[in-house]
């Protein structure tokens, strides 16, 4: 017997999947590029990363709003989704184990897997951790205090693994989302997108690692020595320039 009374998400299922699929690339996937790309300037040391922490922290009170519109919602959203499709979605690699079946599934496992492991990242850095013991992460030393919370052994694992899952749930996201919008239909253009989407995972999964590696050996020490030299740079520019601004203001 027809439903008589179907669900809002039932009335509007091509809409959520479409504005799912939209989120997963913009601006989910999209941050998650710049976030890796802006975390693995440590390589050119401490001061490098500091000042890309201080460009981003420079929109000030603007910050948090700009986290929740671009970045928590969409992610709330995409996550939430995800999570209604893979309980309502089927396994069936033991009964078509064909690369797609498999593709299929290991996505929905990344995606399992990044909701985790990007939950306990938010908790762990962000100040919206701080009430759980979180929170470490301090913007006046990024590099320091972002490698001391990633010390533990057990901690850089689980970030190789987390990386790695988020990294090839956006590289084969991008694949069925020119599927799910019609962008490549054909065979012969699926199978050009499955290797250019191969190509990015791989490079962008490298810049994961050299990330979560350029944390790892980082001499927090030396690193914090940096930091501090920095900071009182930053104080004594500003109180120059506010000086100078007062004795402007009174001629």
């Amino acid at each position: 017997m027809a439903n008589d009374n179907p669900s809002f998400l039932s009335r509007n299922q091509f809409l959520f999947y479409r504005l799912f699929s939209l989120f997963g690339l913009i601006p989910v996937g999209a941050y998650m590029c710049v976030h890796l790309l802006t975390n693995v300037t440590l390589v050119n040391g401490a001061l490098a990363f500091q000042k890309n922490v201080d460009a981003i922290h420079s929109l000030g009170v603007a910050l948090p709003a700009v986290e929740w519109i671009f970045i928590f919602i969409p992610l709330i959203f995409h996550a939430t989704m995800g999570m209604i499709i893979v309980a309502s979605g089927s396994f069936n690699t033991s009964s078509y184990p064909l690369t797609r079946n498999f593709r299929y599934t290991l996505q929905r496992a990344t995606g399992m897997i990044a909701f985790v492991f990007i939950l306990f990242h938010v908790l762990q850095l962000h100040h919206l951790g701080s009430a759980l013991g979180g929170g470490r992460f301090d913007a006046e030393h990024a590099a320091s205090s972002t490698a001391t919370a990633l010390a533990p052994a057990a901690i850089k694992v689980l970030y190789i693994v987390g990386v790695l899952s988020c990294v090839y749930h956006l590289a084969n996201g991008i694949w069925t989302f020119g599927i799910t919008w019609g962008i490549w239909t054909s065979k012969a253009a699926q199978t050009r997108a499955s290797y250019a989407c191969l190509a990015f995972g791989l490079a962008l999964a490298a810049v994961g690692m050299m990330t979560v590696k350029s944390f790892s050996t980082l001499d927090t020490k030396a690193a914090k020595a940096v930091e501090d030299r920095h900071q009182q740079s930053m104080s004594a520019e500003l109180g120059t320039a506010q000086t100078d601004e007062t004795v402007n203001s009174k001629k």
